[in-house]
């Protein structure tokens, strides 16, 4: 098991930046995935970006070109740059780990991103 703080959330303007920042309790070198998944009110937590330990990403389409996913394993951290933001990326982001392939992801508390119009 892994514990993972996110920081970085807040208000910004459309079209605005932020970086969100996801430290976790251990090593990450061999962590197999880690990503950033949001959940807006009343709707279902949904992937955002995720980072094998091999350096492969995967995007949703929502996001792709926008957002870029990086992690520094020299800091134990996974980074989610979010540019050109837009209303609709309000909502929660979680971090989230799976020690190998096989297991259940270790969560974030959690960070509101806001992003006004």
């Amino acid at each position: 098991q892994v514990q993972l703080v996110e920081s970085g959330g807040g208000l910004v303007q459309a079209g605005g930046s932020l970086r969100l920042s996801c430290v976790a309790s251990r090593n990450i070198f061999s962590i197999a995935t880690m990503g950033w998944y949001r959940q807006a009110p009343g709707k279902q937590r949904d992937l955002v970006a995720e980072i094998t330990s091999s350096g492969t990403t995967n995007y949703a389409d929502s996001v792709k070109g926008r957002f870029t996913i990086s992690r520094d394993n020299a800091k134990n951290t996974v980074y989610l740059q979010m540019n050109s933001l837009k209303p609709e990326d309000t909502a929660v982001y979680y971090c989230a780990a799976r020690l190998s392939f096989r297991a259940t992801r270790d969560w974030g508390q959690g960070t509101q991103v806001t992003v006004s119009s």
